[in-house]
């Protein structure tokens, strides 16, 4: 391993043209700076210099080695540079997660009004649901989620996490436009579903915010949802809806693109479910910040709100 004083010298000589001058750049004294080339030249195991004239040039092993010095006094001028930029600018890897409806939807221009404006920020994406995502989020693997809560079961939110609101949006159930209850446009859930009781339904896997949701709007009435296909994509589940297999409950940002074939029932009283940001307290950072203003931005427009 090359110690980085020994190459600092020996970019000084290759840039200087004499250890002499290469002392004064580097504030050290000439015997100081051939000190650290006889030792660098040990630990190359090649003769880095030799004498011309009055003075010494650069073997060819030199040159090759000074100009690796070069590149790596620049990474480390750079490094330092952004170290002592991380208190107030955004740069460096931003790790998000979050449910597939929001980044489908809320993402694309979020992250192209980052890339715009901070262009030295590099995020990452994944897609999950909440209870992939936040064990991921409180092991240091994710910097920022996008998650799903629903008033009818609120998200939990661990110690030493923040969660902020961004954008709350209306549910809606979806029908083939051939299902028995398809010519309405609203649906009492306390007087209607019954007549969905028999009817299979579409919905993300078991332990997801939206499958305790489907679950929880059918017990508290009594009844049990005929869960057929555990499906955590929602253009899935309104393809097979599509062709009269199922029905689900989709949010509004998910309504779009829809195939033909699907209506879209209000439920009465009304289902909502919120979209919100979530991190770890200790480690909010400016680049946190300003992707929860592109994100925060992105849904004011998107939903209305």
């Amino acid at each position: 391993m090359f110690s980085i004083d020994r190459l600092r010298a020996l970019a000084a000589v290759a840039a200087q043209g004499t250890i002499a001058q290469a002392a004064r750049a580097l504030h050290m004294t000439p015997s100081g700076v051939s000190q650290q080339l006889a030792k660098l030249e040990r630990e190359a195991g090649h003769p880095l210099l030799q004498p011309h004239g009055r003075s010494v040039r650069l073997t060819h092993a030199g040159r090759v080695l000074a100009t690796h010095a070069d590149r790596l006094l620049d990474q480390l001028a750079a490094a330092q540079a952004d170290l002592a930029d991380l208190g107030n600018d955004v740069l460096g890897p931003l790790r998000i997660g979050g449910v597939g409806s929001a980044v489908r939807t809320l993402l694309p221009d979020a992250l192209a009004a980052l890339a715009a404006e901070h262009p030295r920020l590099a995020p990452t994406v994944v897609d999950g649901e909440a209870n992939e995502l936040l064990p991921r989020l409180l092991d240091d693997q994710l910097d920022l989620l996008l998650v799903e809560s629903w008033p009818t079961r609120p998200l939990a939110v661990p110690q030493g996490v923040t969660l902020r609101t961004l954008t709350s949006e209306e549910v809606y159930v979806a029908l083939s436009v051939h299902h028995p209850l398809a010519d309405r446009t609203t649906l009492g859930l306390d007087a209607d579903l019954g007549g969905l009781a028999d009817t299979a339904w579409a919905c993300c896997p078991p332990g997801t915010e939206p499958h305790e949701a489907l679950l929880h709007v059918f017990r508290t009435r009594g009844l049990e949802p005929d869960i057929r296909y555990l499906l955590a994509d929602h253009t899935t589940q309104l393809a097979l809806v599509s062709r009269n297999l199922t029905a689900c409950l989709v949010p509004a940002m998910s309504r779009h693109p829809a195939p033909t074939g699907v209506r879209f029932l209000s439920a009465r009283p009304a289902l909502r479910r919120d979209i919100g940001a979530a991190w770890l307290t200790r480690a909010e950072s400016p680049p946190i910040r300003a992707c929860l203003d592109a994100v925060a931005a992105v849904a004011a427009t998107v939903t209305g709100a």
